[in-house]
């Protein structure tokens, strides 16, 4: 397989799915909420002049689950 920028955002961006998906499914086990605990972080730019608007909301939600979805992801693609 030919190892290029876009694959390795492929892979970054599943793993990050993955990791959010199994933060999510163990959010009631209490025992590793300090895993599935997420930080938020949003950006929301906006332009308005008078004949165009322009509104563009980015929300971001990690968990440690996640990073870790991320670097699995990343280890992978380089064992590819």
């Amino acid at each position: 397989m030919k190892k290029n920028g876009w694959i390795l955002l492929i892979f970054i961006i599943l793993g990050l799915l993955a990791g959010a998906l199994v933060a999510r499914w163990l959010a009631p086990v209490s025992g590793i909420s300090f895993l599935t605990k997420s930080i938020e972080a949003s950006w929301s730019p906006a332009v308005d002049l008078y004949v165009l608007s322009f509104n563009l909301s980015l929300h971001l939600q990690f968990s440690l689950f996640s990073i870790i979805g991320a670097v699995i992801a990343i280890w992978l693609y380089r064992k590819v």
